[in-house]
């Protein structure tokens, strides 16, 4: 018997190697989000880092040579080419905004942003955390090559915020926790109706054309009630190239992809438990006959019928959102982070950098126009009465949450990207600015709620 197999868990008929036993763990869908995100904000935190080395050591060369390396898709007299660092950010990136799609039609239909008396306070946030940076780089950058990053500072990495507020879990309530989570979702789709409205220079008419009608095919394949998730799949990767030649920046494609995903389950819960209770009776008596699922294919086949059934209980947006989430948070974004934090640091231009009006906009838009924009619109909000604040939470605290929320990373550079992609110069720029700034937001952000927080003021009754 295998080494794995002897070891048991002290539970008759359970053997568990070590890193198995989480399976006996049962987290709600919340809890496993939040616990990746802050994985995924160390991870991609250190790519961050690796990213900065490469740069600015002996293999700079060879690591700005190996991003713009062309690489080509080729089928007969088609191809598709571009540099290994456009594959990343037009279609790594596009499984993200997949995933930040899901995420925020399940909000908008089951979670924070459902309920129009909850969701008041997130969204007015989120937009007051938008305009105000945008305004504040706009009247420092109001003409010039400069004046396309207002864009930049918009932005919240929801990785690296939830998982600087998660430090805290056992000082801060769960429900500032969600807000901030509702926050960075509206902020996120802020994000895409800006890249998709502003950063769109040219159209290719027919490609566009071409997309709407694949939309229209996934709104139908919804409607028609196709759970499967295959042929979602298959029409998305068509939907990405026709709006990649569109002009339409191609991340688009992800979240209205996601959109189109059914969000009802083939079973009800009554329905399920029902034919579970029947196939368990099944199961027992099966079992009698021969203990071991090897050799007892009727005992298989009612097994394979219970996985059928846990499958189709659950809607295809959960299941997408599951399977998607861990290689999105774990792969794509630390890529990213790999193929776009590499900024060459000239410590000889450090003082010019620092005070040029790009790093300037940047840097103050992000730390004190997200605060100046979350906390005023959420005062306003609540002193005319209509929002509420989140059970448990204090307004301090949504002040500590609005500096969170000035860590930009990985959506800020994203833009960038596109409004800067041309200059080189001022793209560097900006990228110092994100970093610096979203270190400085983070740090402040931590303290202040550690400041103003306290482990008693924490609800453990539902723990």
């Amino acid at each position: 018997m295998a080494k794995s197999e002897q070891q048991g868990t002290g539970k008759k008929g359970i053997f568990n190697s070590p890193w198995e036993q989480a399976f006996d763990k049962v987290l709600t869908p919340f809890e496993e989000f939040i616990h990746r995100q802050t994985t995924s904000s160390l991870l991609l935190m250190g790519t961050a880092v690796v990213a900065l080395i490469l740069a600015n050591g002996p293999l700079s060369s060879a690591y700005m040579h190996f991003m713009h390396t062309p690489v080509s898709l080729n089928a007969g007299n088609w191809a598709i080419e571009m540099s290994l660092h456009h594959w990343i950010n037009d279609g790594l990136m596009a499984m993200f905004f997949f995933v930040v799609g899901l995420e925020l039609k399940r909000e908008i239909l089951v979670g924070e942003l459902a309920d129009l008396r909850n969701a008041a306070l997130p969204i007015g946030a989120a937009v007051g955390g938008m305009v105000v940076p945008a305004l504040i780089y706009f009247m420092i950058n109001p003409e010039g090559d400069a004046a396309r990053g207002w864009g930049i500072p918009m932005a919240t990495d929801i990785a690296f915020a939830i998982g600087a507020l998660a430090l805290l879990a056992s000082r801060v309530p769960k429900a500032l926790i969600t807000f901030l989570v509702a926050l960075a979702i509206v902020d996120d789709l802020g994000a895409v109706v800006v890249i998709a409205v502003f950063y769109t220079e040219t159209i290719a008419f027919t490609p566009l054309l071409i997309a709407a009608g694949l939309l229209t095919l996934m709104i139908s394949l919804n409607l028609v009630g196709i759970r499967k998730t295959l042929p979602y799949f298959l029409v998305s990767v068509v939907f990405w190239y026709a709006v990649l030649l569109s002009g339409v920046h191609a991340t688009l494609a992800g979240v209205l992809g996601a959109l189109c995903v059914p969000a009802i389950p083939k079973y009800q819960p009554e329905r399920f438990s029902g034919q579970v209770k029947a196939l368990m009776e099944r199961f027992d008596a099966i079992h009698l006959s021969g203990p071991g699922i090897m050799t007892n294919d009727q005992l298989r086949a009612v097994v394979r019928s219970l996985e059928k059934g846990v499958y189709s209980v659950q809607a295809p947006l959960q299941r997408l959102e599951h399977a998607w989430h861990m290689p999105v948070a774990y792969i794509v974004i630390p890529v990213f982070a790999l193929a776009n934090a590499g900024i060459p640091l000239e410590l000889a231009s450090i003082g010019e950098t620092l005070r040029h009006p790009t790093f300037i906009g940047v840097s103050l838009g992000l730390i004190l126009g997200k605060f100046i924009g979350i906390t005023g619109v959420s005062w306003l909000m609540l002193k005319l009465g209509i929002a509420v604040l989140p059970k448990d939470t204090r307004f301090t605290q949504i002040a500590g949450v609005s500096l969170l929320a000035g860590i930009g990373f990985t959506m800020s550079i994203f833009v960038a990207q596109l409004g800067f992609g041309e200059r080189e110069d001022l793209l560097l720029i900006a990228k110092t600015g994100i970093l610096l700034a979203s270190f400085v937001a983070g740090v402040a952000g931590v303290l202040w709620l550690y400041l103003v927080s306290n482990v008693a003021d924490v609800d453990t009754s539902a723990k």
